[in-house]
């Protein structure tokens, strides 16, 4: 026996569509206050608007069809509050379920011969990426401190950068070709 199809929705009564494309500025400016992101808002609208033609057979008057999609746009929020909701429990879930040892795992397994090879750089090199790589300046820090500018310490730090790759890569072979994450290499400077 086959199940029963849902009948087709009945359209939309004439001329609601157009009242409620006529208010759309205001949809706009109610959702965009709730939610404070007007991409966010402009989402939540194009998908009440499409609702409200799905489900257009409920309008019974073409004069309350703006209070009828307001109703459908505070549902709309509290789906939305809902999700995001829903997402940061999840989020704090698989935050609280990982393992505190993944990171000392990954860091056990990241290539030894990192620091030795930045030893062996030109010293303006080993400095920038001893302060911001691995230590814990930023880019605007250390060109404050430096008396330089930011685009000339960034422009510094992609240079020790592919300086130290290239070293790395004369040092431990393949190792270094996949980015040193599962060191297999155990060899010295």
């Amino acid at each position: 026996m086959k199940a029963p199809q849902d009948a087709p929705s009945a359209p939309m009564p004439e001329g609601s569509l157009t009242q409620l494309l006529a208010h759309r500025a205001e949809f706009l400016e109610f959702l965009t206050r709730r939610v404070n992101d007007s991409a966010g808002a402009e989402d939540i609208l194009q998908a009440a608007y499409t609702r409200a033609l799905e489900k257009g057979e409920q309008i019974r008057n073409t004069e309350s069809v703006v209070a009828w999609f307001y109703r459908m746009l505070r549902n709309a929020l509290i789906d939305h509050y809902r999700r995001n909701n829903a997402r940061a429990r999840a989020h704090e879930q698989f935050v609280a379920e990982v393992p505190v040892s993944y990171e000392t795992e990954t860091e056990a397994n990241l290539c030894t011969c990192i620091g030795r090879v930045v030893q062996t750089l030109k010293p303006e090199y080993r400095v920038v990426l001893e302060r911001i790589d691995l230590g814990s300046e930023s880019i605007a820090q250390f060109a404050q401190a430096e008396g330089t500018t930011p685009n000339n310490a960034a422009v510094r730090l992609h240079r020790a950068r592919r300086a130290a790759v290239k070293r790395l890569t004369q040092v431990c072979g393949a190792c270094a070709d996949h980015k040193c994450l599962d060191c297999t290499c155990k060899r010295g400077v």
